[in-house]
This record gives structure tokens, C-alpha cells and sequence, in this order.
């Protein structure tokens, strides 16, 4: 009977411990509830401001993009008529001719053309002795321009592009000036070609491009001088500022983005630079974060007012059922990718290869496309592994990962981890081609890794690739193109590794 009444009590505390569980939960169920989807406010606020950032930097991007191609092509045309003057020169028959029809022969059209300024053959003394916008030459002595003295004291000096200076022959108009040295026979110093650009060439390029109210946009020298700025201010021009921090993110890195304050008005903004890759200049684009975040704030003002509203009235809603939810959709989220991909390379698994190659077979037989696989396979991988150990093993395969996903660039293209050491790329709608260029391009990233390598005949971690390129036919089963580009692979294997071998539907 006492057993009876410990197990009736222990029932009756048990019940209780669940009314008070359950009171608790009604109690502070809404409270929660509440907190949740304030939390979840403030999650859709911030990826919407982090929407808006990313969607400004890639703005930024391509319009430095489109200003740098700009100003590189028209300083390749630069650069190269400087040189074909200088070789011009050194031809004894065109400086023997007379001065109106030397200087139409030795310019040949190219101070006509638009993009170019006025060009200048000065001698070993400074003296503008050829003048492309008139057949007199102007008295003005240059011997003591930046320019002329960067090519007389040194003869590899090559194309020079100087600072911001007001030019003499333009009433001090601020211009850049381009040259080259001009040498004799013997290497001494006879002078310079000297093309003179204008700003204005930069501010108009600049001037078109939509950057919000306080925008800016720059180019300067990699020595830090300020050649161009939008908004125009004649001040900032030719000034250095490569003591300012932004300056310093800009030569720490070829390209990049970053938020910082402007030394130059104070102003915080969201930076896109690159450096040219063969010029010393650095392109900067930038946007004030309160024109990117303008429509931001005011949505976000709107939402949260709405959202603290309705909040209020989940009050009474159960804690239980919204931990048990969230702690459910997440693990459900969890499941669902571990299933689809690849741990250790965060590749599309088997599986999901499976999938996506039915799929986009199934596709392109319906649309009568080709169809291209890629077979991926690092070479001697096995020693690798005994070599220097499974962990750098697996460091190796998730570096080459990472090198195939950098080299396709379609959505429809994907890329899994098909066993070991082994990677399929799949190429919906692609040529033979240009999945051979594709596929060149993950072998050229894999090698790029420079991931020693002392058992290959290479010295380095190496892929090889079998490319198979197929229009499917009615009866065509997806096992054809697989054995085609493992057929491929193969024979690159055979042929020395680290290449690329094809395999096309006319071999079968």
C-alpha cells in the first residue's frame, strides 16, 4: 500500500510539474514568440542591407571596370604612338624630308584622332623641335618638366606617365603628360616624345557616371598623386595622399572593397578599387553609405513599426511550438545539405550528381543540345595521400574544389565530387570547344595552387581531364557520355598527366 501511494504521489507531482511546465509555456510563449519575430525582422533588415551593400559593390565594380578598359585602351593607342614615333625618327629619309611633309608623315593621322592630345618631339636640350597641332614649333624650353628630366637621367625609364602639372603650351591647363626617350645609336639620351593629355579627358569620362549625391570616383598614381576626382575640386588635384588610410587599402591589394571614412571631406562611403595590371595607376569608385542606405532606413523604419505592431498580438502563442519549429526547420535545412553535398569539398555529392546529370540529359535530348562532362583526376593523388598524410590529402582535394567552382561560370553549370580523388563537371548546352576551354581552365587553376608534389613527375599536384561532348539521340543513355570522358581521361592520363584530352561523339 505505501508503494501504491509513493508511485500516486510521484504521479501527482509529475502532473503538477507539468501544468506548472505548461503555464509557463502559455506565460512566456507570447513573450518569445514576440522576440522571435522581432529577431526575424531584424535578420530581413540586415541581409536587406547587406543586399543593398552587395548590390552597390557590384556596381562600384563594373563601373570601374568600364572606366579602367576605357583609359587602358586609349593609353595602349598612346603608348604606341609614342613608339612608332620614336622608331619614326630614327629614319634618316623621313627627318631629311621638309618640315610640312615630315611632320605628316612622322604623325601619320595620329594627332587627328580624337583620344589623343597634342604630341611633342623635344630635343636632348628641351627645345620642341616637332609640334603635331602646328608646323612652327613653339619657343617654350621643357628641360625642366618632370617628365623630360624622368628620361634623361634614367634610359629605362620606358612609357612615363607624369603627375597633374599646368601645362605651358595650354595656358596651365592641367594636363598629364605621356613620353618616351628618345636614344641615339649609342644609347645616349636624344630627347623625348612627350604626348600631352588634358584632365578634361577624365573629367568628362568621370562626369558620366551615376554615383549618388556624394559619390566619388579617382584615379590616382600608385605614388599616391590625385590626377583625377569626381566631384571636381582643382585643389584635390595633383595632391598626394598616400598617407591617408584609404590609400593604404588601395595598394595593399590588386583589387578590392571596403567602407572608410574620406580623409579628403569626411565623408563614409563603400570603396571599389583596382590597381591597372600594367599601368601605375589605381582606379577608385565609390558610394556614400547614406545614398546606399537611404531607401534602406526608411524601409527599415516602416517594417519595424509594423512588425513591434504585430508582435503584440502573438503574445498568447506557445514558446514550445516556436523553439520546437525553428529548432525543426533548421535541422530539416541541415539534413537536407548534408544529403546534396559533399562534406569535406562542399561539392554536390553523388547523389545529387545523379540528379542533376538525369536531368540535364533528359534536357538536352529533349532539345536536341550538346551536352558536355567533364572527368576530373588528380594526378598520383594515392602517393600524395601516403606522402604527406591524409589531412594535407584532404586540404589538396578542397583546394581543388575550390579551383573547379572559380572556373565554371554559369549558373547551369555544376560541379561534384564523384569518388576519391575524381570530380565530374557538368556543361549543359556546351560545345566541345568551349568545354575544352573550360576544362583548360580548371587544370590551369589546379596547377596555379603550386601544391608541392615530390612523387609527380610534375613536382606540383596536377589534374588531368577527360572532356566528352555529346547530342544525345533518342536512345542515347546518359552511360555514354560517362564512358566517353572517362575514356578521355584515360588517354591524358596516358599521355603524361596534367592535360586535357577530348573525347567527341565522332570517336564512338
Amino acid at each position: 500500500m505505501a508503494k501504491l501511494d509513493n508511485s500516486f504521489s510521484e504521479l501527482a507531482g509529475s502532473s503538477k510539474l507539468c501544468v506548472l511546465a505548461s503555464s509557463q509555456r502559455v506565460a512566456y510563449g507570447g513573450m518569445l514568440i514576440a522576440l522571435v519575430m522581432v529577431a526575424l525582422c531584424a535578420l530581413v533588415l540586415y541581409q536587406s542591407r547587406r543586399d543593398a551593400t552587395q548590390y552597390t559593390t557590384v556596381n562600384l565594380r563594373n563601373i570601374a571596370l568600364i572606366a579602367e578598359r576605357d583609359i587602358e585602351r586609349n593609353f595602349d593607342i598612346y603608348e604606341l604612338s609614342l613608339q612608332t614615333i620614336v622608331e619614326r625618327l630614327r629614319q634618316p629619309q623621313i627627318m631629311a624630308l621638309p618640315p610640312d611633309l615630315r611632320r605628316m608623315i612622322l604623325f601619320d593621322h595620329l594627332a587627328t584622332k580624337k583620344s589623343l592630345g597634342t604630341i611633342l618631339v623635344v630635343d636632348r636640350l628641351g627645345h620642341i623641335v616637332i609640334d603635331s597641332d602646328d608646323t612652327v614649333p613653339p619657343e617654350t624650353n621643357l628641360a625642366g618638366q618632370k617628365y623630360f628630366l624622368a628620361q634623361h637621367d634614367n634610359p629605362h625609364t620606358g612609357f612615363y606617365i607624369s603627375d597633374p602639372y599646368p601645362s605651358p603650351l595650354r595656358n596651365g591647363t592641367p594636363s598629364i603628360a605621356l613620353s618616351r626617350r628618345i636614344s641615339g645609336p649609342d644609347g645616349t639620351f636624344g630627347g623625348v616624345v612627350v604626348l600631352v593629355i588634358s584632365l578634361e579627358y577624365f573629367r568628362k569620362l568621370f562626369g558620366v557616371l551615376s554615383l549618388g549625391p556624394r559619390g566619388s570616383v579617382s584615379l590616382i598614381g600608385r605614388d599616391g598623386v590625385m590626377i583625377m576626382r569626381q566631384p571636381y575640386d582643382a585643389r584635390i588635384i595633383g595632391q598626394n595622399i598616400k598617407e591617408a588610410r584609404t590609400f593604404r587599402r588601395f595598394i595593399s591589394d590588386p583589387e578590392g572593397h571596403f567602407s572608410e571614412t574620406a580623409s579628403i571631406d569626411g565623408v563614409r562611403r563603400l570603396y571599389w578599387f583596382k590597381n591597372f595590371p600594367d599601368l601605375p595607376l589605381i582606379i577608385m569608385v565609390a558610394a556614400a553609405e547614406s545614398d546606399v542606405y537611404a531607401a534602406w532606413r526608411m524601409r527599415a523604419l516602416t517594417i519595424g513599426s509594423l512588425m513591434f505592431v504585430f508582435s503584440a498580438a502573438f503574445v498568447a502563442l506557445s514558446f514550445n511550438l516556436g523553439a520546437q519549429l525553428r529548432r525543426r526547420t533548421r535541422a530539416e535545412s541541415e539534413l537536407r545539405l548534408l544529403a546534396r553535398t559533399d562534406k569535406l569539398t562542399g561539392l554536390n555529392n553523388r547523389r545529387t550528381l545523379d540528379e542533376v546529370l538525369g536531368k540535364e540529359w533528359s534536357e538536352a535530348k529533349r532539345s536536341g543540345t550538346v551536352f558536355s562532362l567533364l572527368f576530373v583526376d588528380l594526378d598520383r593523388f594515392k602517393t600524395y595521400n601516403d606522402t604527406y598524410g591524409h589531412q594535407a590529402g584532404d586540404d589538396a582535394l578542397a583546394a581543388a574544389a575550390r579551383g573547379i567552382v572559380q572556373s565554371i561560370r554559369r549558373p547551369q553549370d555544376s560541379a561534384a565530387r564523384y569518388g576519391g580523388e575524381e570530380f565530374v563537371v557538368l556543361l549543359p548546352d556546351t560545345s566541345a570547344s568551349g568545354a575544352r576551354v573550360v576544362a583548360e581552365r580548371i587544370r590551369a587553376a589546379i596547377n596555379a595552387l603550386d601544391i608541392k608534389h615530390a612523387c609527380s613527375e610534375h613536382g606540383r599536384l596536377t589534374a588531368s581531364i577527360g572532356v566528352a561532348s555529346w547530342t544525345p539521340g533518342r536512345d542515347d543513355d546518359v552511360t555514354v557520355v560517362i564512358s566517353a570522358a572517362d575514356a578521355a581521361l584515360y588517354s591524358a592520363k596516358a599521355d603524361g598527366r596534367n592535360r586535357v584530352a577530348a573525347f567527341h561523339e565522332a570517336q564512338a
